[in-house]
């Protein structure tokens, strides 16, 4: 199995649910597919759906929900690391 690094396409602030109210995304230890959306990341009233880039188990987010966060910094790591398919 390989690691995959889900990083932030930008920078700006990151956030584990689409809103106070949701569900996170995505958790430690759950499954996911490659475009499934892991996080948002939020600049200037615009949110961007950040997905998993690869198909895989949540191995564990490396910031906190509301973490300020700079473009290419890596948010998340998933292991699994298949073509998603």
């Amino acid at each position: 199995m390989s690691r995959h690094e889900v990083v932030s396409p930008i920078p700006g602030v990151f956030y584990r649910r689409p809103d106070p109210d949701s569900d996170a995304f995505a958790a430690e230890g759950q499954t996911v597919g490659a475009d499934d959306t892991v996080c948002l990341v939020e600049v200037m009233k615009s949110f961007h759906q950040v997905p998993a880039g690869a198909a895989g188990t949540v191995v564990e987010f490396l910031v906190e929900n509301e973490d300020v966060v700079d473009a290419g910094q890596v948010v998340a790591i998933i292991d699994g690391g298949g073509d998603g398919g």
